[in-house]
């Protein structure tokens, strides 16, 4: 039987071996992402014919294994074979989660047997990088009003992750934004904890962060990456909802800033809240990032 490690930033060397030639066009396969839900979604992982298998616990509380990294034409099918019957062990409602396009083209050439289905509380959101750097056009209208009432009237700074006492300030605005939430919600906590964690490690990880200040009072901070020359992901972006167009204002900062040479922004999925995936739809992402779950 398979036996998988809990995720851990010490594994990130072995993570990268699998993932730096794999071009990943959803949020999931973001070590980083991984890494800032690693305790929310149980993820552990195994190494099975030279490929990184990955075992998460979705937030519906069933485990699933993400789409093996590194399988070649020759190998996928043994793979299958082999999670295949750790399922049927361990009763896993559907066997891969997270699949995205390519993977699930793959899985067509060997098996006709499939069930399939589009996980869209999970699609990631994808903008054209130039739209969000320069709010221009109709759309984004009422955007650019929101970005330029904030800059006419707050009085504020921004300061680089990496300036003398952010990283305390984004910790300590972490946590006050986690109180007004509903602190049940457990997801926020683990959220939380990865905030904190990663914070830890942002220069191991290659991350970007910075911060909004509103009267030397930080109102918001946004932390992402650069994951290839083609895609940024905004990972974590939190803001105080009594500064008007706070989140407007980091969001176009952020990108003009530390992510103007990638195409594509990736501001990841809206877990089918209605609020979120408002706030997100109101951006006019140009693609979605579909995500399957698929039974063999």
């Amino acid at each position: 039987m398979l036996e998988f490690k809990p995720l851990t930033i010490e594994d990130k060397e072995i993570f990268d071996k699998y993932l730096q030639d794999y071009r990943f066009s959803t949020c999931e396969y973001s070590f980083t992402s991984l890494l800032i839900w690693r305790k929310g979604c149980d993820i552990s992982y195994t190494i099975l014919d030279d490929a990184l298998i990955i075992k998460k616990r979705g937030f519906d509380d069933n485990y699933y294994f993400m789409q093996p990294i590194g399988y070649t034409d020759k190998s996928l099918k043994d793979i299958v074979e082999n999670l295949k019957e750790y399922r049927q062990v361990n009763d896993m409602p559907y066997l891969f989660g997270d699949a995205e396009d390519g993977f699930l083209e793959d899985l067509k050439k060997i098996y006709s047997n499939m069930h399939v289905e589009e996980d869209i509380d999970n699609f990631d959101y994808i903008y054209d990088t130039q739209k969000l750097m320069t709010l221009s056009g109709k759309k984004l209208h009422s955007k650019k009003n929101h970005y330029n009432r904030f800059i006419k009237t707050y009085n504020y700074e921004t300061r680089d992750f990496f300036e003398p006492e952010v990283k305390e300030d984004l910790l300590k605005a972490s946590q006050i934004w986690y109180n007004t939430k509903n602190s049940a919600n457990k997801y926020l906590y683990y959220e939380l904890e990865g905030i904190t964690e990663i914070s830890n490690y942002m220069e191991k990880l290659n991350l970007m962060a910075a911060a909004v200040y509103v009267d030397d009072e930080i109102s918001a901070f946004t932390i992402g990456e650069k994951v290839n020359s083609d895609m940024g992901i905004i990972h974590i972006e939190k803001g105080f909802p009594n500064i008007n167009g706070i989140y407007t204002f980091i969001n176009k900062y952020f990108v003009e800033k530390y992510l103007p040479d990638v195409k594509y922004i990736n501001r990841e999925q809206d877990l089918g809240l209605e609020g979120l995936r408002k706030a997100k739809k109101s951006y006019h992402p140009i693609i979605m990032g579909k995500k399957y779950c698929i039974s063999v």
